[in-house]
């Protein structure tokens, strides 16, 4: 279970003491059984995703027990909000079905909530997770997790500009921290910068390079500490293990 990512070693002797894993329709009641790939079918039963026996070769599906958390990554769309309600608009909950997932079959039957914001104009990597705990990590300011960004801007940056945002400023909900310039690319009258920050404030990206300036065309978010948004299609979402953002 370990080799094929399902869960630890440790994690899959916790699951055979449970009495939740089978080997070709047997249940497993000591450490040790061998199988053999390909040939043996071993199931972790009752999965929190599907409703559903895990078998091995939906080597996709990452939640392996009733007390596993959910994690999943979105490539969320212009014009959805990071909420878990649509009072106010489109939610990115609305985008999580099944024809969405780009695991094939799965479904999600637990609640999850959308770790941060980003806002409605911008599009990009979106995590939703049941784990508070983890969410209270990733959003509270003084653990200066990362997130990067792609950020277009109409015209190019001076070296005034880029002291002013690495050192940071006051905008309308406070001081906010500098950002990080990582390079710029020009292309034609305009300009894609790749930016890192730490904080994330409301809008605080369009806000600095607005106070100095500049007009952001788009904004796109790349990257949630170690989690990478990578090549998820815009609109689509997957299943992810915790490991994979901190």
């Amino acid at each position: 279970m370990a080799d094929i990512g399902i869960c630890s070693r440790r994690k899959a002797e916790e699951l055979i003491l449970a009495r939740k894993v089978k080997v070709n329709g047997e249940l497993v009641t000591e450490m040790g059984v061998k199988v053999e790939a390909g040939k043996d079918i071993v199931e972790v039963l009752l999965n929190k995703i599907t409703g559903k026996p895990y078998k091995e070769k939906d080597k996709n599906i990452q939640n392996f027990s009733n007390n596993s958390k959910i994690y999943i990554a979105l490539n969320k769309p212009v014009g959805y909000i990071s909420s878990a309600s649509s009072e106010q608009g489109s939610s990115v909950l609305d985008l999580i079905t099944s024809q969405n997932c780009v695991q094939k079959g799965q479904k999600l039957n637990t609640r999850v909530y959308p770790v941060g914001r980003l806002d409605k104009d911008s599009e990009g990597l979106i995590l939703l997770t049941d784990d508070g705990e983890l969410t209270n990590e990733l959003t509270h300011p003084k653990y200066e997790h990362e997130k990067e960004y792609e950020v277009t801007i109409d015209g190019f940056l001076n070296k005034d500009a880029v002291n002013i945002l690495t050192k940071g400023m006051k905008i309308d909900s406070g001081y906010v921290q500098g950002i990080q310039i990582l390079k710029e690319f020009k292309k034609g009258r305009k300009s894609i910068i790749t930016a890192i920050l730490t904080e994330g404030k409301n809008r605080q990206i369009r806000k600095m390079f607005g106070n100095i300036g500049y007009n952001v065309l788009s904004l796109r978010r790349t990257r949630i500490n170690k989690l990478k948004l990578g090549v998820l299609p815009i609109g689509k979402w997957k299943y992810i293990t915790k490991d994979k953002i901190v």
